[in-house]
C-alpha cells in the first residue's frame, strides 16, 4: 500500500493514509481488501445484521466473484440513497451543532505496525473541537429506524470504535436521517475496553484471511450465500462422516430440530385455522395481546407464461435466458 504522512497527533506515530480523491470505486474497493476497514469491523465480531464474516472472508480473500453484489446506481437501492443523502446529513449536522465538518477524502491505516491490518475510512472530520473529531453520516428507511430506538446500533458503535481506534481520536457523533425527515445526533466517546476487544476480536478474524482459513458459519442467511457462492456445484462423492462424533451429533441434532419444527408448524396452521374459522367474514379480531387481520388482496393480471409457450413455442429459443442451478440441501434419516 502506497502511503503518505499527515501530522502526529497525540504523541502517537503519524497516521498513514491512501488518498482516494481520484481513485475509481473498484480501486477503492480493492485497497480496502488490504485490511479490515471500520465498516467491516461489526462483520468481523459477528454483530453485523447484514453480513457474516464468512461473507467478508470471501472479499477479503478474492472469492467473492459470485457473490451478489449491490448496484451503486440502483435508485432502489439503500446503498443509493445513503451515498447521495451523505452530503446532505453533514450539512445538517453543521446547522443543528454549529460544528464544522471537513470531508475527508482517504483511507486510513493504523500507525502500529502490529496493527497495519486495520483501516478506516472516515465520513467527516469535525474541525476546530475538542470534544468531538470525527463525524459518522448515516441514513435509515422505515424499516431501517427501528434499529435506532434504542440510540446506535450496536453494529454501528463497533464501526466508529474501529474508527476511534485507528485515529487516536476521543469521540465521535453520529448523525442518522430517519425516514426522511428526523434528524438525530449521537455523541459516542473513545471505550478502551471495548476497543481492546474489538482489536481481539478482529485480529481473530484476520488470522483466517492470512492463513485462508474460513471462519465458521453462522446461520445467517449471508453465510448461506457465501456457502452457495464458495460451493456452487457438487462434485458426485460421498463423504462418509459416521467416524466425526461431533457432525454427527450436529446431524443428530438438526432432525431433532427439524421434526419440533415441523409439529410447531402443524400446531401454528391448527391456531390460525381456528381463528379463520371464527372470524368467518370478518376483516379483523382483537385481542387484549394483538389483533389479527384477513383481508382479500386486490385482483392482479398476470402472464401465462405456459400457456404462451404452448402457442407460441418459438418465444422460448428467441427470449429464453439460461437460469443457472443452485445446490439444494436435502436431509433424510
Amino acid at each position: 500500500m502506497s502511503t503518505s504522512r499527515i501530522r502526529k497527533d497525540n504523541h502517537r506515530p503519524a497516521l498513514r493514509l491512501v488518498s482516494t480523491r481520484d481513485m475509481s470505486r473498484e480501486d477503492w474497493l480493492q485497497v480496502r481488501k488490504q485490511g479490515i476497514g471500520s465498516s467491516d469491523a461489526a462483520t468481523a465480531v459477528g454483530l453485523n445484521p447484514y453480513q457474516s464474516p464468512l461473507e467478508l472472508w470471501m472479499v477479503k480473500t478474492g472469492r467473492d466473484q459470485d457473490l451478489p453484489k449491490p448496484d451503486p446506481e440502483d435508485m432502489s437501492s439503500p446503498l443509493y440513497w445513503g451515498h447521495v443523502l451523505e452530503p446532505v446529513v453533514a450539512e445538517h449536522y453543521a446547522r443543528k451543532t454549529g460544528n464544522k465538518v471537513r470531508r475527508l477524502n482517504a483511507v486510513l491505516q493504523h500507525p502500529d505496525p502490529d496493527k497495519a491490518w486495520m483501516l478506516a475510512n472516515l465520513d467527516y472530520t469535525v474541525v476546530g473541537n475538542d470534544a468531538v473529531q470525527i463525524l459518522e453520516c448515516k441514513t435509515a428507511g422505515e424499516f431501517g429506524a427501528r434499529l435506532w430506538r434504542d440510540g446506535v446500533p450496536e453494529y454501528i458503535q463497533c464501526q466508529v470504535q474501529h474508527q476511534l481506534a485507528v485515529t487516536g481520536k476521543q469521540a465521535a457523533d453520529v448523525c442518522v436521517l430517519l425516514c426522511g425527515q428526523d434528524l438525530q445526533v449521537f455523541r459516542i466517546e473513545r471505550d478502551e475496553e471495548v476497543i481492546e476487544r474489538l482489536i481481539a476480536l478482529e485480529r481473530a478474524f484476520w488470522h483466517h484471511v492470512e492463513t485462508d482459513t474460513p471462519p465458521e458459519a453462522d446461520g445467517s442467511d449471508s453465510a448461506g450465500r457465501a456457502l452457495q457462492a464458495l460451493y456452487p456445484r457438487d462434485a458426485g462423492t460421498v463423504l462418509d462422516l459416521s467416524g466425526n462424533a461431533s457432525l454427527c451429533g450436529d446431524f443428530d441434532e438438526l432432525l431433532d430440530i427439524r421434526e419440533r419444527l415441523s409439529r410447531l408448524q402443524t400446531r401454528e396452521s391448527t391456531l390460525k385455522q381456528r381463528i379463520q374459522q371464527t372470524m368467518g367474514d370478518a376483516s379483523k379480531a382483537v385481542f387484549p395481546s394483538g389483533e389479527v387481520s384477513w383481508k382479500r388482496s386486490q385482483d392482479s393480471t398476470v402472464l401465462d407464461s405456459k400457456r404462451l409457450l404452448q402457442d407460441q413455442p418459438d418465444l422460448l429459443a428467441e427470449y429464453g435466458t439460461i437460469k443457472s442451478g443452485s445446490r439444494r440441501f436435502l436431509v433424510r434419516s
